[in-house]
């Protein structure tokens, strides 16, 4: 074991030339990054996740009923053992054949069977009142860090010079500030790491999953390594786009059509804007050439740009689709529903079969429409992104 560990934390993998892990050993003069104050985050996550709780509980629930939001799910289905077994245990969405199969089997046209597994399937989304409180609770939690991070960024030198980040590296003492911000920031994402399993379902799960390590191992390294001036930079830029983006959803829940379409074309000027204009020009610049410049070269300096450039990769997928929901909202006026995570996994769209026989006298005719039953646009989104 003591082998192992000797060969990974390897310090001519870890840190430049001529430098030892015990020169940024913390001293009575000066404090440094020590990888066992990472610990501290998982107690952190644990408590932060409480509070989402207590808070979507006590604060975002009372805000979100006062607002007039739904808090009914959809309407269920109707009980029919034969359905619900094929429903349970075979398949959610039918295909014509066996449609055809259960419509003979129960003496129901197809389109009202078409209609049960629709309002099952929408059963198991969650309600709108659900997403909002989620939502909110996110806009709070990236209001308060954004707010925190630029506070205490515009005192610092390399947030006006990025070559500042490398001025006196390695050796660059700890402030206060920059070691609760981060962890803060890795507390959170760990806490996202587990919850989004629980959370609302998107169908940028595994890309936002994937996000979410990118981002717990790039604050990870950079904090090991000392290199947090640069990573207090990517993590403040990130947050600003989350802000507004959440506050698009709150609008969309609440029905206020006009500010949610305001709100999201904000959201998608600012995320092109910082991600796809600033991280590039201002992060990865100083990353790939300015650090370079004034360390030379050394093995974690690469691991460093390649997860960098792997959010790059993220941020033009989502770039990509953010575009083409703000295209559809300037052609036809309002936003269409958000590509990019906003539509629950289980969503499925007004199937348009022709009847075979007579509506069944005991099944429903106003079923759910539409995926989202929220104005069409997009009723939950990514993120950060986020990051």
């Amino acid at each position: 074991m003591a082998g192992i560990l000797a060969w990974f934390w390897n310090e001519r993998f870890w840190l430049p030339h001529n430098v030892t892990w015990a020169d940024l050993q913390s001293t009575e003069e000066a404090a440094f990054p020590q990888a066992e104050d990472l610990y501290l985050a998982f107690p952190l996550a644990f408590c932060i996740f409480m509070i989402r709780l207590l808070f979507e509980r006590f604060i975002a629930k009372p805000c979100a009923l006062g607002l007039k939001v739904q808090a009914n799910g959809p309407q269920k289905a109707q009980p029919n053992a034969i359905l619900e077994k094929v429903f349970t245990a075979i398949t959610k969405h039918p295909d014509e054949k066996r449609l055809e199969g259960l419509s003979k089997q129960l003496d129901w046209d197809v389109r009202s069977i078409q209609r049960w597994f629709r309002q099952r399937r929408n059963q198991e989304k969650p309600s709108t009142l659900r997403k909002f409180c989620e939502s909110m609770w996110r806009f709070t939690f990236y209001l308060y860090i954004f707010t925190y991070g630029v506070r205490f960024l515009k005192k610092t030198p390399w947030l006006w010079n990025t070559r500042q980040c490398w001025s006196g590296y390695p050796y660059q003492p700890l402030m206060p500030d920059v070691h609760y911000y981060y962890i803060v920031e890795l507390s959170f994402y760990w806490s996202l790491m587990f919850s989004q399993f629980i959370d609302v379902k998107r169908k940028d799960f595994g890309i936002m999953f994937t996000h979410h390590i990118v981002t717990v191992i790039l604050i990870t390294f950079s904090y090991i390594t000392n290199l947090t001036r640069v990573g207090t930079l990517t993590l403040c830029l990130h947050d600003a786009a989350d802000i507004v983006l959440e506050a698009a959803k709150m609008a969309n829940y609440c029905k206020f059509q006009k500010l949610s379409d305001l709100l999201f074309l904000t959201f998608a000027v600012v995320f092109i804007v910082s991600r796809l204009g600033i991280y590039p020009l201002w992060i990865l610049n100083t990353t790939l050439f300015e650090l370079y410049e004034a360390l030379g070269n050394f093995p974690a300096l690469w691991v460093l740009n390649v997860l960098l450039m792997v959010l790059q990769i993220l941020h033009c997928f989502w770039s990509y689709l953010i575009i083409k929901a703000a295209y559809r909202a300037i052609s036809k006026g309002k936003v269409a529903k958000d590509a990019r995570s906003d539509v629950e996994s289980s969503s499925d769209e007004e199937e348009t079969v022709p009847r075979s026989k007579a509506p069944h006298s005991t099944v429903t005719t106003n079923g759910t429409s539409g995926a989202n039953g929220t104005n069409g646009y997009l009723t939950a989104a990514t993120s950060s992104e986020e990051h």
